[in-house]
């Protein structure tokens, strides 16, 4: 799995979990409906840091709850290939 898919699946599971469309989800985080369309169709690879927070804020977690999930715990950089 690529790194910018663990974020999508991290926000569509806690969506999910939460009961909230992204519609919702960006209602509450103060964060356009485009921009969090663009990040889980994946069209924006790497959001803002800022953005993250906003969204981490709207499910009632820390920047650093919502980045802590085994997934992307898990993760390799060592596999990437430059480019």
């Amino acid at each position: 799995m690529d790194y910018d898919q663990l974020y999508i699946m991290r926000i569509r599971s806690l969506c999910q979990k939460y009961g909230l469309s992204i519609n919702k989800l960006a209602t509450l985080s103060d964060v356009k409906q485009s921009t969090l369309d663009n990040i889980v169709r994946g069209i924006t690879k790497n959001p803002r840091i800022k953005t993250l927070h906003k969204v981490a804020i709207a499910f009632g977690m820390t920047l650093s709850e919502f980045l802590d999930f085994d997934e992307l715990n898990d993760y390799s950089f060592d596999d990437e290939t430059e480019e």
